[in-house]
């Protein structure tokens, strides 16, 4: 996965952009409903959902490739109450204990079909018989990524660091797999561009994944509230679970 927030300046920025919602509502709801003792919080970033999985007998993990966001977690609040990894899914220990491997945040995005591919053998080599992973992403069939040019998303804020002007362009689409560069220029002028790359995949193509990779009772919604996906849903939300 790229680390477009890479920078220890803007990744306090980064929380407020990905505040508490309905998606951390859904993963503690679903946290809650598996009386998941064991979790691990793949693509964790700043850790904020992590860190609120946490409690009293339960083991909560987060894992993350960049080290700029993980050493952000370690500094947060009640951040002892989780254990920290630099890592990808090749992280996830093949205990075969765990209850719930979450990746929030669109981060299974970010993996190419190989990547994919690995990280759905190693998640579910890693679960418990029973054991489920879910994760959200972004609808192709709502075409988003046509909206991301400079006229477009143009906004300035002030933050931490002054008033920020920022803006998202697309720089490449190639098939599934659309390049876009983050811009934030900062009240020096200096404009810290950052490029990520997503791969926009349709239900099926997740769910073959799924399927291919050992998983049952595949389901996936068209939102927060268990909506049926269609062609309008602009979010995909995923479950699975090991046999």
């Amino acid at each position: 996965m790229s680390d477009p927030y890479g920078d220890t300046d803007l990744v306090a920025l980064y929380d407020v952009d990905n505040p508490v919602g309905v998606d951390h509502d859904y993963y503690r709801a679903l946290a809650e409903t598996l009386n998941a003792r064991r979790i691990i919080d793949l693509g964790c970033g700043t850790g904020l959902l992590t860190r609120a999985l946490a409690r009293p007998g339960r083991s909560v993990t987060g894992i993350d490739p960049s080290r700029t966001m993980i050493d952000w977690a370690r500094r947060q609040p009640r951040a002892q109450e989780v254990s920290w990894i630099e890592g990808d899914a090749s992280s996830i220990p093949v205990t075969g204990d765990v209850d719930l491997v979450l990746c929030t945040g669109n981060t299974i995005m970010h993996l190419s079909g190989e990547d994919l591919t690995a990280a759905l053998r190693q998640i579910i080599r890693g679960l418990r018989p029973g054991g489920v992973v879910s994760f959200e992403c972004r609808n192709p069939a709502a075409r988003e990524w046509e909206r991301w040019a400079r006229e477009t998303t143009i906004g300035a804020r002030d933050t931490s660091l002054g008033r920020v002007t920022e803006w998202i362009e697309v720089i490449d689409l190639t098939g599934e797999r659309v390049t876009f560069d983050a811009h934030n220029v900062l009240p020096t002028g200096e404009d810290r561009v950052y490029t990520s790359i997503l791969h926009f995949r349709d239900a099926d193509a997740y769910q073959s994944a799924l399927h291919d990779s050992g998983f049952e009772d595949i389901d996936v919604d068209g939102g927060w509230t268990g909506d049926a996906a269609t062609t309008t849903s602009s979010l995909l939300v995923f479950r699975a679970r090991r046999p």
